[in-house]
């Protein structure tokens, strides 16, 4: 089988789609609290909305019956996961792995968002 870009095939950008029961809520808790900015809305009542924050993006959907997995959903990448720990920890979220350094050479923790979508956080050590 050939590699898909022998057939000229580029991926472009990729962003997590997390499930929400609460459009409201989940907007409020990305922008308010981790600092993204609405860059679309789709919908009346909003059902889809895609925010932005430095070169994260995570794509919201509306999902009233969301019922969260017990797995990691998205992957995180920050420059300072101490920092965005602590922010975790201030707010009250749910911290499903504790801070602490891997053996595969990144900082790291997973905390759980108000939908209990489970975000794995991580800094090159």
């Amino acid at each position: 089988m050939n590699d898909i870009a022998d057939h000229g095939v580029r991926f472009g950008r990729i962003a997590a789609m997390l499930p929400v029961k609460d459009m409201t809520k989940a907007y409020d808790f990305y922008a308010n609290v981790l600092g993204f900015k609405k860059i679309f809305e789709n919908g009346n009542p909003v059902g889809f909305m895609i925010l932005k924050r430095d070169q994260g993006e995570v794509h919201l959907t509306l999902q009233p019956n969301h019922k969260a997995a017990h797995f990691n959903v998205a992957h995180l990448m920050v420059d300072n996961v101490d920092a965005l720990h602590a922010v975790c920890q201030q707010y009250g979220l749910r911290i499903i792995k504790s801070l602490q350094d891997k053996d595969y050479g990144l900082r790291a923790f997973v905390f759980e968002d108000p939908d209990g979508n489970r975000i794995d956080v991580g800094q090159p050590i």
